[in-house]
């Protein structure tokens, strides 16, 4: 069993959303930011030939928990004993899904009774965290998160979805296919996404405009998330310009504001 990353785009090839997707038995699971979730289900809703296949909102029905550190199989071992191996493999039972993420990093997505459970096992041996930390977490990991702020904005390449595993360039019939298509086999991409670190009292908001010298007053990137740094200041991840990234300073919200300082991702562009 393994989950997997993928976007839902325009037929223009912008994204309209990105998510984690797992198959549970005959059902697919996909998981998104929460103000997305209608929206999307009633889009998807608009392609379903078959009686017997629905889009449904299950959010209330299952609570999600995220683990991560040094000791985290270790913490986990008591509820799931076959930890899976390797990162985006799961394990499962019938009342949850265990997701390892990443090296130590995990998610579990369990019915309510079990999710409580869990999180009161969970935080007597471990410290407890709020939102944040967690979205901290997927930020240094370089998984961004696409809300109401920036759809539309960006084709998966744009935000580093070829470099996650979620893109395919084979498979057929996909809106924005062939956009997405001619940008990977065609094109040549003039921005990628960004890890960066940003001095600031306050976090830069997702849609945020970039500016550099190159481009003067025109915007020459975009913010797709920040979260605030555990040494203080906040990181980001950002579409940014390639040719502004590589050799000019890049400023938050205006021409003059905070400089970003970029950071290397876990994986290479």
């Amino acid at each position: 069993m393994h989950a997997t990353y993928g976007s839902y785009s325009t037929p223009q090839g912008r994204m309209l959303a990105n998510f984690l997707l797992w198959r549970d038995g005959d059902d697919y699971c996909m998981q998104l930011p929460h103000e997305l979730a209608e929206p999307i289900r009633n889009r998807l809703s608009m392609h379903i030939l078959r009686a017997r296949v629905k889009a449904i909102d299950v959010s209330a029905e299952y609570g999600l928990l995220g683990l991560a550190g040094t000791d985290a199989e270790a913490t986990l071992k008591p509820w799931f004993p076959d930890l899976p191996a390797a990162p985006m493999t799961m394990a499962k039972d019938t009342r949850a899904v265990l997701v390892r993420l990443g090296a130590d990093r995990f998610q579990v997505i369990a019915e309510p009774t079990l999710a409580r459970e869990l999180m009161a096992g969970l935080a007597a041996t471990g410290g407890a965290a709020d939102s944040d930390y967690w979205n901290w977490l997927e930020i240094r990991a370089g998984i961004p998160w696409i809300t109401p702020a920036t759809q539309d904005q960006f084709v998966p390449q744009m935000a580093n979805l070829d470099l996650i595993g979620g893109v395919s360039f084979n498979k057929g019939c996909y809106p924005g296919q062939e956009i997405v298509a001619r940008m990977h086999f065609l094109g040549r991409l003039k921005q990628r996404m960004y890890l960066a670190h940003i001095a600031a009292e306050q976090a830069p908001p997702a849609g945020e405009k970039l500016y550099s010298a190159e481009f003067g007053e025109q915007a020459c990137g975009t913010i797709v998330n920040a979260a605030p740094s555990p040494d203080g200041g906040f990181d980001l991840l950002a579409v940014v310009q390639i040719s502004c990234a590589d050799s000019q300073a890049v400023h938050a919200g205006t021409p003059d504001g905070p400089v970003l300082k970029f950071l290397n991702l876990p994986y290479k562009p």
